[in-house]
């Protein structure tokens, strides 16, 4: 709605320095308060069903029947309201229940700066520098704790029976436990849906990443609607390829090619290092299988003498790190690394990195599931070339991509 500018001038005619409009007691904490007392007003109207002192109202068996004070807190500071009552008690106001005196502004202030990583007593500071009102540790972790129903049913919604592709990789974290710090491994699980859109299935936490542990995660991945998986995109951890077959035996698992570089390159001297990585990297952006299979064994004429566990681990994980020279170099991009979910991963070390220990494995949930809703706000486009992806999967993997 737009205000006509005549009437905002007149209502701001007073205001000569920016507290008369921000301050404690200022023109926003007052219209505030003005606005949710209208708000109030009206809710009490809707509930009796006739106006203020309107006719209608006789012999309805219920009416107004004066105010109650109410205190808010809120982004303007303290605000004192006039709460209206009937005579019967029953009014439910929606804006403000009973027994809240925080308005909902304020609880979507504190949410969002807990899962920009702020611990309780920074949230603490922070508003009551900004708002001048003073908010209890205890009401703040009320709040966010008011998160883990919505987290408990996000992680337990049906999913899609199909995702193209699949990421998997584990973050670590640091969570107090019987008064010592132990670090546990959050698993993560990263689709692209059949529109090409990035989406999260899920959080799991366990005492270490294990291929065990992934098999219990894609199990209840199954288990929630999940049916069949194009390519599986992973790290290098023992057995994570015995575990994906055993729930999706015609899955194609693909192994990240910058944590093979990265792992082949911890063999390596620092003088070599640039030339060794060269020489890598004409192995993965040959432009066939074949190719790429002669370039690791001129790779293995120039270096085995030196560095022979090198190739022999390109060797033994071939089938696995062969998969995306199937597919054009668009493609190629998104499944041959696992960067899409290694970005989400650096995203929340941002947030977890000045939180030290968190206090418990719920805390480690709930900051998380915050921090990812907010993470994936930004997931507004679709793989780039998706659509051509999708048709190449229905011509590799027929029968299993629905047609339109």
């Amino acid at each position: 709605m737009a205000i006509p500018k005549k009437l905002l001038d007149q209502l701001l005619e007073h205001c000569d320095e920016p507290e008369d409009l921000l301050a404690q007691g200022g023109f926003l904490h007052q219209l505030t308060g003005r606005l949710v007392e209208r708000m109030l007003e009206g809710e009490m109207t809707d509930h009796l069903g006739y106006e203020h002192r309107s006719p209608a109202g006789k012999g309805t068996g219920n009416s107004r029947n004066g105010h109650s004070k109410k205190t808010l807190k809120g982004e303007q500071g303290d605000v004192e309201i006039c709460v209206p009552r009937d005579r019967n008690g029953s009014f439910e106001p929606r804006i403000v229940p009973k027994h809240e005196r925080r308005l909902p502004a304020l609880d979507e202030k504190i949410l969002s700066l807990y899962a920009r990583g702020m611990t309780t007593r920074e949230i603490q500071g922070h508003l009551e520098e900004l708002y001048h009102t003073e908010i209890s540790p205890t009401l703040i972790s009320n709040v966010t704790a008011s998160v883990l129903d919505e987290v408990t049913a996000w992680q337990s919604r049906p999913l899609e029976a199909l995702y193209p592709i699949l990421y998997l990789d584990a973050i670590h974290v640091k969570v107090r436990h019987e008064g010592q710090v132990q670090r546990r491994a959050v698993y993560l699980a990263l689709g692209i849906n059949l529109d090409g859109e990035k989406e999260l299935l899920g959080l799991w936490m366990a005492q270490s990443e294990g291929a065990k542990f992934w098999l219990q995660v894609l199990t209840e991945l199954q288990n929630r609607g999940l049916e069949d998986i194009l390519i599986c995109c992973v790290d290098g951890l023992v057995g994570f390829s015995e575990a994906i077959e055993t729930v999706y035996p015609q899955t194609l698992v693909q192994l990240c090619i910058v944590h093979m570089v990265r792992n082949s390159l911890r063999f390596v001297a620092w003088k070599d290092r640039k030339a060794v990585a060269k020489d890598l990297r004409t192995i993965y952006r040959a432009a066939t299988e074949a190719a790429g299979r002669a370039a690791l064994e001129a790779f293995a004429q120039a270096w085995d003498e030196k560095y022979p566990t090198i190739s022999r681990a390109w060797r033994r994980h071939w089938d696995e790190l062969s998969v995306f020279y199937a597919y054009p170099k668009e493609i190629r991009r998104v499944i041959y690394t696992t960067n899409a979910i290694e970005s989400v991963n650096r995203q929340m070390r941002k947030v977890l990195k000045t939180r030290g220990a968190l206090p418990s494995e719920e805390a480690v949930f709930k900051l998380m599931y915050m921090a990812l809703q907010r993470i994936s706000q930004k997931w507004t486009r679709p793989i780039a070339n998706w659509a051509a992806a999708l048709n190449r999967f229905a011509i590799e993997f027929e029968g299993r991509v629905p047609l339109p």
